[in-house]
Order: C-alpha cells, then sequence, then structure tokens
C-alpha cells in the first residue's frame, strides 16, 4: 500500500502504532428491508447462506472461513490523500430466539493492518399481512403474507494514519473519517441489500419488475459515538 506523499506501507505504518495513538470512529446504524414471503420461508434462505452470499456479494470479495464466516474485501475508499481497502471478517452466527447476529472474526494469515474493525450486527424477523389500505401492490401479486427485516449495527474502526495525515486539524480528520464510513456502510448496505432481495424472490420465483415504486429497504445512521478531542488521545467523551 502507498499514499500520494510517497510513504510506503506497511513499515512507516509499524512506526505509528509506537509513537501515535489511532483515531477511533464508532457509529451505529439501522435499518430495515420487506421480502414477500413468510417468515420461515425466508430463514430458510439465511440458514443456507453458503448458497448465496458468494454472489450477493459481489463486486466484494468474500472468501469462506469455516462454515459460517467471510473475508470481505470492502473496495478503496479514502479521503485527504490517502486510501485504503479495506477488509473485514464476518461470522454469521446461525439463529438465536429470532434474532440473526453477525460478529467480527480476525482476517488471518494478515500483517500489520492498519485498521482494527468491530462489526456487531443484530437482525429480526417480523411477520406482516398484507392490508388493502397500505399494501394494494402486494395483494394485487397474491402476496398476503410478508417479512420485515429489521437491523442494527454497531461499528468501531481504530485506524492507524501515515503521519502527514496527523499533521491535520484532529477535527478535520474526525469528521471525515466519519462520513467515509457511513458512506461505506450505506454502499455496502444499499448493494448487498438490493442483491439478495433479488435473489430470495429470484429463487421463488417472484419478479418484481422495473415498474415496482414500493420502498423495499432504508439505511440511516443514528448515533457518533466516536471520541471527541481537543489534542489527539487526551479524551475519550462521546458525542451524540
Amino acid at each position: 500500500m502507498t499514499t500520494s506523499s510517497g510513504d510506503t506501507e506497511p513499515a512507516a505504518l509499524s512506526t505509528l502504532t509506537v509513537d501515535r495513538p489511532p483515531f477511533i470512529f464508532h457509529n451505529q446504524f439501522q435499518g430495515w428491508m420487506e421480502v414477500y414471503a413468510p417468515v420461515q420461508q425466508y430463514e430458510q434462505y439465511l440458514n443456507n447462506h453458503q448458497e448465496w452470499f458468494y454472489r450477493c456479494a459481489q463486486p466484494m470479495q468474500a472468501t469462506p472461513v469455516g462454515q459460517h464466516g467471510y473475508i470481505l474485501t470492502i473496495g478503496r475508499y479514502g479521503s485527504h490523500g490517502y486510501e485504503v481497502e479495506p477488509k473485514i471478517g464476518l461470522h454469521l452466527l446461525p439463529q438465536d430466539q429470532g434474532v440473526y447476529r453477525i460478529e467480527t472474526i480476525p482476517v488471518p494469515d494478515q500483517p500489520f493492518l492498519n485498521y482494527n474493525v468491530k462489526f456487531a450486527a443484530a437482525m429480526d424477523l417480523v411477520p406482516l399481512k398484507a392490508q388493502p389500505e397500505t399494501d394494494p401492490e402486494l395483494l394485487d401479486r397474491n402476496i398476503y403474507d410478508y417479512t420485515r427485516v429489521n437491523w442494527q449495527l454497531d461499528l468501531r474502526v481504530e485506524m492507524y494514519f501515515p503521519r502527514f495525515i496527523y499533521r491535520l486539524p484532529h477535527g478535520l480528520v474526525q469528521g471525515t473519517g466519519n462520513r467515509v464510513l457511513a458512506q461505506i456502510v450505506r454502499q455496502v448496505s444499499y448493494r448487498l441489500t438490493a442483491k439478495v432481495q433479488d435473489d430470495f424472490h429470484a429463487t421463488i420465483g417472484l419478479e418484481l419488475g422495473k415498474r415496482w415504486r414500493r420502498q423495499r429497504f432504508h439505511t440511516e445512521r443514528v448515533r457518533t459515538l466516536s471520541p471527541v478531542v481537543g489534542n489527539h488521545g487526551e479524551s475519550d467523551a462521546p458525542a451524540s
């Protein structure tokens, strides 16, 4: 990895771990999506994630780890002349009392990474019945039972930067990092959600078509918990 300033990584970053604290970007997100089938039918699909996760993750690269884990290469992101291609290890836990959880696992066989990710997501499935007043487009397709998927995500990233980034105002770096993190979550959520929806509906023979106007999913950042500091590393008070 190289930066626009010409610094070579990871040698420079190994020095930063000693004399510079990491920036911390901590945000919480929530969202929902709809799938137009009963809960039990969607549960069967989720439980067989080995059959669909790879194709739905594209263009992200997904590498299997064990029976329920994947290493995702997210893509290239950055700002202020510095880019990173993050990888994250995800463990898709089996359903527990109707809740599906995803947690972080280590990325195996990796040299020193300039970031550490803690990813904790929870997803619950809510059964719904189509109503004439609010769901006429579903009833027109003979869809009487459908599922709303509510999810929450707590995402904390600790990142070491090259030295030239530490010369910038802390608030600028912190604010930019939080915005980039939110951008990544929205983009990945949008792509993955849309593909999972389309893939699931294809498996049950449901074609929504391009004229479908119903809002099918939503993502928003609900809280920023990143430290607020005057001089980097002197405080870790949360920001709302």
